[in-house]
């Protein structure tokens, strides 16, 4: 998990598309070593970011579709 700590800090972040258009509810990730993603926040990128394994970022992302965080 260190490595993977290690690897956010040159890794290359993208922000979502659906991120609010003023600059609000920015989200950001980045594609890690063995299919881990990295989360966080635009507005605060020296923050701690989420790391994510492949099946949590599924489960995210099915939730996300499912409408269970809206």
């Amino acid at each position: 998990m260190d490595d993977l700590r290690q690897e956010l800090t040159t890794a290359t972040w993208r922000k979502s598309t659906l991120s609010g258009s003023d600059g609000t509810d920015c989200v950001e990730i980045a594609r890690l070593t063995g299919g881990h993603i990295g989360v966080r926040d635009s507005k605060n990128p020296t923050a701690p970011a989420l790391l994510l394994t492949p099946g949590d970022w599924n489960t995210f992302i099915e939730g996300i579709k499912s409408g269970q965080f809206d």
